[in-house]
């Protein structure tokens, strides 16, 4: 053999003779006296330095094990409440969830009634609760909604400000909640979970349906919303969860302004407070029975959270759409009041007619006070109307004599375009304004439109009452006394108002019909409009009676004279 084949097999014995003595022939360890501790393994549990004149050995930290969870569950199921002169919630530790928010100052619709509970109980039951847990894993999630969680503190009833802490751990998931009342409408929320040691980012859902649920027994009027950049976006029931799958929540990822739940006067409105905050949105339906016959509701969800794991830190007002409450919240939550593009006419509106409430005790009289002022303001709009109204109802023979002479041609013919020109010869001749007649409907229309949308968001206005049978001013009026008087007045207005006797018999009619028509529409909207629009007809029925009686239709002859 050559030298490098013996090396190779000289290394080989060597190596096996190695292995079969280690295997085999090694002494065993010397037994362990007793009480002597066991010998250290790793330099990561050695504690303090080596003694002097000895070198420490180096050797690489052993990965650390996982600190071991201690199991936190309380002995029994109990309810916690806390209490200010505005609200009263009382939570429960099954879930550190909340069973009810009362808000103090406003009352349902039961007799006698009772302060407004914002947590639909029957709902919840179903759903889930307000303030429970939202995680990915839904077995985590029942886990943590389901557990019996220790309270801190273990005392009886809380008066605001207050803090209660919630913590609940089965050994693997662990879950801590910290809610801090204030004396106004806002509750400081933090939220953590971890899983054997590692986070997991929590959300904290508003489930079981909002708001006043005896005048909205469905979600249509339950929005969720949430404002990211400068925009503020709305969702209804049928646009929440993943298109095709309601039930499924869909998520929205921050960073947001805010987010929440809104119906028309009350909100649950999520602010982040030193984390960012994502969306969750979701419908679910449950079962309603009334009148001995079932139906599934539906119920708008949210839920609002941290996208990455970590603790959710987030400011909550729950309460009332007050402009001068949502105002003094940072960032301000204004918007929630919905005025549209007339805001800039409604806010003013609201503005004088809290104004006038200061003096006019009563809502209803604010209503009529605010309407004969605003009347008065427009009445130099109505007088210019008028006039020219009155000039246009003077040569309407002329123009009809006009028009009789080429209503052989068609529209098509070119011979159309020389009446029109006699006709604006005729308006010019006159000073007459031809879209004149039409202004004081278009002045008016965005101030009804403004007076509506202030109506439909003042909160000032929910169970105001007017006089005998009108107890809610935001609500239509139950006998469509307001609505048959408003329509009424609406025809003497119209058949008081001058017309052009030019105008076409068949547009007459139709003139004559719109009062009836607006009766059927404001049928269904607030006593406070039909009130306001009541209002402002018998006012403008007394200025058309005095006009006409001032102004009367003058002599035609001169116009027979010039067209003759």
């Amino acid at each position: 053999m050559s030298d490098t084949v013996r090396g190779i097999v000289f290394v080989v014995l060597v190596i096996a003779i190695t292995l079969v003595w280690m295997r085999f022939f090694q002494p065993p360890a010397p037994p362990q006296k007793a009480g002597q501790a066991a010998p250290q393994t790793s330099a990561t549990q050695t504690a303090g330095p080596a003694p002097a004149g000895e070198t420490q050995a180096a050797s690489a930290p052993a990965p650390a094990a996982p600190a071991r969870i201690v199991a936190v569950e309380a002995s029994a199921e109990r309810n916690i409440v806390v209490e200010s002169a505005l609200y009263r919630v009382e939570l429960s530790n099954r879930g550190g969830v909340v069973r009810s928010w009362k808000l103090k100052k406003y009352f349902d619709d039961q007799k006698p009634p009772h302060p407004l509970d914002l947590v639909n109980a029957d709902a919840s039951r179903d759903l889930g609760w307000p303030l429970s847990l939202t995680l990915a894993d839904q077995q985590l999630q029942q886990q943590a909604n389901a557990g019996l969680y220790d309270v801190t503190p273990d005392t009886g009833d809380l008066t605001a400000p207050a803090e209660v802490a919630f913590h609940w751990s089965d050994g693997h998931l662990d879950v801590t909640k910290k809610l801090k009342f204030g004396e106004n409408y806002e509750v400081s929320v933090e939220a953590s979970a971890t899983l054997d040691g590692k986070p997991l980012a929590p959300a904290i859902a508003w489930r079981g349906g909002f708001g006043d649920k005896a005048v909205y027994k469905a979600s249509q009027l339950v929005t969720v919303f949430y404002k990211q950049g400068d925009s503020l976006s709305l969702l209804q029931y049928k646009k929440l969860g993943v298109p095709g799958n309601q039930s499924q929540p869909a998520q929205l990822a921050g960073p947001l302004v805010f987010t929440g739940i809104e119906d028309q006067f009350f909100t649950a409105t999520f602010i982040p407070d030193g984390s960012d905050i994502s969306l969750w949105h979701w419908t679910q339906y449950h079962n309603v029975t009334t009148d001995n016959q079932t139906s599934s509701e539906p119920e708008a969800e949210m839920a609002a959270g941290a996208a990455q794991p970590g603790t959710l830190k987030a400011r909550v007002y729950v309460g009332p759409k007050d402009l001068a409450l949502l105002g003094k919240v940072k960032p301000s939550l204004e918007e929630l009041v919905q005025f549209g593009w007339t805001g800039i006419i409604a806010k003013p509106m609201l503005f004088v007619l809290q104004l006038t409430h200061r003096y006019v005790p009563n809502y209803g009289w604010s209503i009529v006070v605010f309407t004969l002022a605003l009347t008065m303001v427009l009445f130099p709009i109505r007088l210019w109307t008028f006039r020219s109204a009155r000039k246009m109802q003077s040569v309407a023979p002329e123009i009809k004599a006009i028009q009789d002479r080429y209503k052989k041609y068609s529209m098509r013919d070119p011979r159309k375009k020389k009446m029109n020109e006699e006709v604006m010869a005729v308006y010019s001749r006159e000073g007459i304004n031809p879209i004149g007649s039409c202004l004081p409907m278009v002045v008016q229309i965005p101030f009804l439109w403004a007076f509506y949308r202030m109506l439909a968001g003042a909160i000032e206005l929910r169970h105001a009452p007017f006089i005998l049978w009108i107890h809610d001013l935001s609500a239509k009026d139950p006998y469509y006394v307001l609505p048959i008087a408003m329509a009424i007045t609406t025809y003497l207005m119209t058949k008081m108002t001058p017309t052009p006797a030019a105008v076409d018999p068949a547009q007459q009619k139709m003139m004559m019909l719109m009062p009836l028509m607006l009766g059927f529409i404001f049928f269904n909207l607030s006593s406070g409009l039909n009130l306001y629009y009541f209002t402002s007809n018998v006012v403008g029925v007394g200025q058309q009676w005095y006009l006409n009686r001032a102004h009367p239709l003058p002599t035609r002859s001169k116009f027979k004279k010039k067209s003759e």
